[in-house]
């Protein structure tokens, strides 16, 4: 099986051109993205047909489970495409099938490669029956937004902002640096936490001033990653809807920057790096 490490900001995946293939891909990207005993990546990411967009991407974390949307993934998805010439060079954008509904990718070339892409990455949803997240109900509000939901996991006292991109995430913002927070302690009592029920990505945010914020993220099913596009998503929109942020805003992560762009009403833009790291056969 040929397959190809690629990166956006970090945030790293192992692709495959699954178009004629049928495997176990759960088990596969459990054994692949070890980083000790397989090739290692944050999961896998499939190359497939699609009936309904010009081809279908389908992901999973490295513990197995699926994911609806990856946002590092999808820019990495396109250029992989592109260079490989499975698809023609888009000249009004690249649209993939993802299980977050179909989103369109408009490649940005660099001496002739694809050295990023600007992402349309949907409406955010902030019913908290859509992330989905269970509230207690005295404190729940019908359609949201939910920006300061309090949790205690741990020692910590947290006000989360829910979103979903596609996918379910949490968002709080610390005073402490975030690269001093227990994150690898904290991480997983928030992700495997019972209000939800399909688990949560978790990020938390320093604001440096309105066009600049500092996070890490927890990625369910992979734990820290380098990046996380749709988490960068999630955060500038609880950012911008309280307040703390312009309609752009670029956010530094371990692994690099994403430029996010909403204007409060329509649709997430995306915009970052695709990097291939090497190609090899497992």
């Amino acid at each position: 099986m040929n397959f190809t490490k690629m990166h956006g900001a970090g945030n790293d995946y192992i692709y495959i051109d699954a178009r004629r293939m049928d495997e176990d891909w759960p088990e596969l990207s459990r054994m692949m993205s070890d980083r000790h005993f397989g090739i290692g990546g944050d999961g896998i990411i499939l190359i497939l047909d699609s009936e309904q967009a010009d081809l279908r991407m389908r992901m999973f974390n490295a513990d197995g489970s699926e994911g609806e949307m990856c946002g590092n993934g999808i820019r990495c998805f396109a250029k992989y495409a592109i260079e490989r010439e499975i698809v023609s060079r888009p000249e009004s954008g690249l649209t993939v099938e993802t299980l977050a509904g179909i989103r369109t990718v408009y490649p940005i070339y660099g001496e002739g490669d694809v050295a990023g892409a600007r992402v349309s990455m949907g409406l955010p949803h902030l019913n908290p029956r859509e992330i989905p997240v269970s509230l207690d109900p005295a404190l729940e509000t019908s359609h949201g937004p939910v920006l300061k939901y309090p949790i205690h996991p741990g020692d910590f006292r947290l006000f989360l902002a829910f979103v979903s991109m596609g996918n379910p995430h949490a968002v709080t913002y610390i005073d402490q640096p975030v690269g001093e927070f227990p994150l690898h302690n904290i991480g997983p009592l928030v992700e495997g936490h019972p209000m939800f029920p399909r688990r949560v990505n978790f990020e938390i945010v320093n604001q440096i001033d309105p066009s600049h914020l500092n996070a890490r993220v927890w990625e369910r099913g992979s734990g820290e990653t380098m990046a996380c596009g749709t988490g960068a998503c999630a955060i500038a929109v609880a950012s911008r809807l309280q307040g703390l942020i312009e309609d752009r805003v670029d956010i530094t992560l371990p692994g690099g920057t994403l430029t996010i762009e909403w204007d409060g009403e329509g649709e997430v833009y995306l915009e970052g790096p695709a990097t291939e790291v090497f190609s090899g056969e497992w």
